[in-house]
């Protein structure tokens, strides 16, 4: 069965533009703020998770390196991270670590800390990065931007891990912002009563 391609279906470049986009220069990180910003826009306006079942660049390319490419094992995941205990505590510590980024920006701005030209993957592993910026913009803007990109590469890194193991979108099981555009979904359901 051939599907008909919509324009949708190549979103999966943005994801492969955004993370090289980073490497050339650290301040396109901030693109990565479309990913946290229209999922909530069309959740809130729309009232569904179109974003997330069409739009969605992550889960377009983890689609086409799972089921086109067929690098994933399709396997079940276990039921504890489709259970709403893990999903909405992954959702709270990604979302903590997206406020970190911000303190830290804010601790930048505010002359206590210096600018870290790193990128930290799984936020523990710390990488020079100081290639990809040049001074002659405020450090706190790059330092957000190394932020927000070290959050970005180590979600894209566990997606596709859970991609490889598991079936080719297992990450929009528990995706952060799948959960958050899923309970502004159910927020903004109130059924009629007849």
């Amino acid at each position: 069965m051939n599907k008909q391609r919509r324009w949708y279906h190549y979103l999966w470049l943005w994801s492969i533009i955004y993370f090289s986009l980073g490497l050339v220069n650290i301040l396109f990180a901030w693109l990565g703020l479309i990913s946290f910003c229209l999922p909530l826009i069309l959740a809130i306006g729309g009232g569904n998770k179109l974003f997330c079942n069409r739009y969605c660049d992550r889960g377009q390319l983890l689609r086409v390196m799972g089921s086109q490419a067929g690098l994933s094992m399709r396997r079940e995941m276990p039921e504890w991270m489709k259970g709403r205990a893990f999903r909405y505590g992954f959702m709270v510590f990604f979302f903590a670590m997206f406020f970190n980024i911000i303190y830290v920006s804010w601790l930048v701005a505010s002359g206590i800390q210096g600018l870290n030209e790193a990128v930290t993957v799984l936020w523990s592993l710390q990488l020079p990065w100081s290639w990809s910026y040049s001074s002659g913009i405020e450090p706190w803007v790059a330092q957000f931007a190394f932020g927000l990109y070290s959050l970005m590469l180590t979600s894209e890194i566990i997606a596709i891990a859970a991609m490889l193991i598991y079936k080719p979108r297992s990450w929009c099981v528990f995706c952060p912002m799948g959960t958050l555009t899923q309970t502004i979904c159910r927020a903004r359901y109130v059924p009629t009563i007849k």
